[in-house]
């Protein structure tokens, strides 16, 4: 695929060489000189402008492109990218990364974006999931907020230890996808024994958040919760 970056600093300089890794074709934009290493991703392409000007997109050849980056620090400049790029140009898949997570509202289909990263957000989530075992963690939302990817680690004597997949009663629009224990990922089976720590990752719709911990952790736990609300 060809991939544009719009921004080659630290975060965009990362994924481009991931991206280069993977045996993709990448462009990075670049408009602050002091940021144009072209050395640290000597096998991308790289040019000296500004990717929120429609002339820079163009001779970008951001039509040719298969998904664009947006991933500056600064999330005005990352829609305004994400929409021209969509817009103007009808890139079919284009990524942008949230650096306030008060904006996070913006970035869905009305801006041109298909799907959103949230820095912050990824650091939060991270240190939830590490210390707030039980709870839903937000990963990552998906179509344009309509679902997310959410992860849970199974509690100590929760009900559902010690019981088989398929004994999950889930809400409809809702997915078991992996089970992460210790170092091993699991393609969830029916038959799969659930384990106290195993962190169960999940594609669900939002408005399903009760009913996806009520499936988990049984009616009680959700009644509990609401009493304390």
């Amino acid at each position: 695929m060809r991939i544009a970056i719009a921004g080659a600093g630290n975060v965009g300089r990362s994924v481009a060489r991931e991206l280069l890794g993977y045996g993709h074709k990448v462009l990075l934009i670049e408009r602050e000189r002091r940021k144009f290493e072209p050395e640290t991703a000597a096998d991308a392409d790289w040019l000296l402008a500004d990717a929120c000007e429609i002339t820079t997109l163009e001779e970008a050849g951001v039509q040719t492109c298969d998904v664009l980056i947006a991933a500056t620090g600064d999330d005005k400049a990352n829609l305004v990218i994400g929409l021209l790029a969509k817009t103007e140009f009808g890139v079919p898949r284009v990524v942008a990364r949230i650096n306030d997570v008060s904006n996070q509202w913006l970035f869905g289909p009305s801006w041109g974006i298909d799907v959103a990263v949230s820095t912050p957000g990824a650091l939060v989530a991270g240190i939830e999931g590490a210390i707030d075992i039980g709870h839903l963690v937000r990963l990552m939302g998906l179509r344009g907020g309509r679902a997310e990817l959410t992860k849970l680690t199974l509690p100590e004597a929760n009900p559902l230890v010690g019981r088989r997949v398929d004994q999950l009663d889930l809400p409809s629009n809702t997915a078991l996808v992996s089970l992460v224990r210790s170092s091993q990922v699991i393609l969830p089976q029916p038959d799969d024994v659930l384990e106290a720590g195993d962190e169960m990752l999940f594609i669900a719709n939002r408005a399903a958040e009760g009913s996806l911990l009520a499936a988990v952790h049984g009616g009680q736990f959700l009644h509990d919760m609401l009493d304390d609300a």
